[in-house]
């Protein structure tokens, strides 16, 4: 088990920024550093602010180890491109098969669908060094940290944004991102989720979390939640699954929501923080 002091996580990408010099957009990637590992999770929507919030940190990505996409969505995966030229190696990417659907979202015109998956093309990508190892089951980076796979849906109160779709020939399907995944470390504080977007619930993640790491002590849960289109209904469901399973820290970013934020510190206090660009978090849980 990972002891604590081993383990860092740094937000290289949010939505806000509440630190001079960095820069916030629509999206969301994470350096986790562990075990002598450097993984980086996700590259958030454009070239722009990975790579400068990166040199504003003093982080060279050229030593990260391995890349995880969290799902095929653009705000993921749109900084790709800068992140393997600032690599200049060959880079495992580990991703679900399912990242390269054809991904869409319909909005307020039920007949416009407007392309939201990954903006390039598998062979530019693996032109610039990227080397995909796709699995839709989990995969062990090391003996504590692991990238989830699927995550099943096992609440009654949880499900994918009725927004998104897949393209199949001339028409489109709902959805269900089946390629959404998140990455498990196992401490000796307890268990450390880090969620990229958590589509299907950021329920059903720790669930799996604890089903597949056999721990059930949550230290702290990281990164997306999608709530923020959730009904009021999800979002008490949510806290009051919390704290059944006696998560100990909430640290929230990208599509969580400011009034789903508010309302979780309201619940949790001072276990409760927002997860913003520039963001460092060291263990035993300290927030820089």
């Amino acid at each position: 088990m990972l002891n604590e002091e081993r383990l860092k996580i740094t937000t290289l990408v949010e939505n806000t920024a509440f630190k001079r010099g960095f820069l916030a957009e629509w999206g969301l990637c994470v350096l986790i550093e562990a075990d002598g590992k450097k993984i980086l999770l996700d590259s958030g929507a454009s070239p722009h602010a990975v790579l400068h919030n990166a040199c504003v940190l003093g982080i060279d990505l050229s030593e990260v180890d391995v890349m995880v996409l969290s799902h095929g969505h653009f705000d993921h995966t749109g900084g790709l491109t800068a992140v393997l030229g600032a690599m200049g190696k060959e880079m495992e990417i580990i991703a679900h098969p399912s990242a390269w659907d054809l991904k869409y979202a319909r909005r307020n015109d039920p007949e416009w669908y407007e392309y939201c998956g990954i903006p390039f093309s598998r062979d530019e990508l693996e032109r610039l060094g990227g080397r995909f190892t796709f699995t839709a089951g989990p995969t062990w980076i090391t003996g504590d940290v692991v990238v989830s796979g699927e995550e099943p849906m096992t609440t009654d109160f949880e499900a994918p944004d009725a927004i998104l779709y897949l393209k199949q020939g001339e028409g489109f399907i709902r959805d269900t991102v089946a390629d959404d995944q998140s990455i498990y470390i196992k401490t000796n504080l307890g268990l450390v989720v880090v969620a990229g977007c958590a589509h299907r619930g950021i329920i059903n993640v720790v669930r799996h979390a604890r089903e597949l790491t056999g721990m059930n002590s949550v230290y702290l849960v990281l990164g997306g939640t999608h709530l923020f289109t959730a009904p009021d209904v999800q979002l008490e469901k949510t806290i009051e699954a919390f704290r059944e399973l006696r998560v100990e820290w909430i640290g929230v970013s990208h599509c969580t929501g400011m009034k789903q934020s508010a309302r979780l510190a309201q619940e949790f206090g001072d276990r409760f923080f927002f997860n913003n660009t520039g963001t460092v978090v060291r263990f035993p849980l300290e927030v820089l």
